[in-house]
């Protein structure tokens, strides 16, 4: 017993001369590591709505209605797993996997990203207009 606390006194004296193990997280912010799996976006404009995104996804996170011009992709993101395999299996390259990580939140509703291609191009001739 007396060996124990000599080890845990040893411990407690050696950990105050060392700096801390922990980081300033809120207050200091680090950039994601090169090959961080964050949030899957996707680049509608290059999206063809073939549905192979959604087959792969092993939590069904991901929802495809209409294919082509027509194509709306439904991103659940609290149900994601952030594996990545959306974006490894899209052919074209139309998903990206951004840095982005901090997705803590009370509301449900803005756990959802709904991409519409339809109303890309609506909003582009508006403007080509």
């Amino acid at each position: 017993m007396g060996v124990v606390k000599t080890q845990f006194a040893f411990e407690a004296l050696k950990s105050i001369f060392k700096k801390p193990s922990t980081e300033e997280y809120p207050h200091k912010r680090r950039e994601p590591p090169k090959d961080f799996r964050g949030r899957p976006v996707w680049l509608i404009e290059k999206c063809v709505g073939c549905g192979l995104c959604a087959r792969v996804c092993p939590v069904k996170a991901i929802k495809i209605i209409g294919r082509g011009k027509e194509v709306n992709v439904t991103y659940l993101l609290d149900r994601c797993i952030f594996c990545a395999q959306c974006a490894e299996s899209c052919n074209i390259r139309a998903i990206a996997i951004v840095g982005e990580f901090e997705f803590a939140g009370y509301d449900k509703s803005k756990m959802s990203y709904i991409y519409d291609k339809k109303q890309l191009v609506e909003k582009e001739a508006e403007i080509a207009r």
